[in-house]
């Protein structure tokens, strides 16, 4: 249960602060995996539009807290926009979703913060065996991929 509890929180890590193209990822990078689930095209967009498809193709590793469509749909759809059309806010909102390194589900439990690649800390907390990410709560974990690892959550986390 916690290992599930653990996939969405950490989707931009390391190589997202080196920006990068829009260009369809492929394979089995963080980049590729969002790419070919239709639960983060929310998310996917939102790379795209913050230039990091091609960081998160990069070699890593990454860990990504990745919100899905359903986290997003939370946000005001006017100030999805906002975002969406600020790629500066966008990138420093997403690099929030990144810590460098892959940090299973299981070392997850172990934290109480972690900080990520825009240089915020995330607090970590688990109850009840959810594990919670900020407001977020992991809904999966240990999605791996060939540059690191995606936990969902069900909450975009803001700076």
């Amino acid at each position: 249960m916690k290992k599930l509890l653990l996939s969405a929180a950490l989707l931009l890590t390391g190589a997202a602060v080196a920006g990068g193209g829009s260009s369809m990822p492929a394979g089995n990078t963080i980049a590729g995996i969002v790419s070919n689930d239709p639960n983060f095209s929310t998310l996917l967009a939102a790379v795209k539009a913050a230039g990091l498809v091609e960081t998160l193709s990069g070699p890593g590793p990454f860990t990504v807290f990745a919100p899905t469509n359903a986290a997003f749909a939370k946000i005001p759809q006017d100030q999805l926009n906002a975002l969406l059309n600020d790629p500066a806010q966008l990138k420093s909102v997403l690099l929030y979703h990144v810590v460098p390194g892959r940090v299973t589900a299981a070392q997850v439990t172990g934290m109480s913060s972690a900080t990520t690649v825009n240089g915020a800390d995330l607090n970590i907390s688990t109850s009840g065996g959810m594990v919670m990410i900020n407001d977020a709560t992991v809904t999966r974990t240990n999605i791996n991929a060939s540059n690191g690892i995606i936990h969902v959550i069900d909450t975009v986390l803001l700076p």
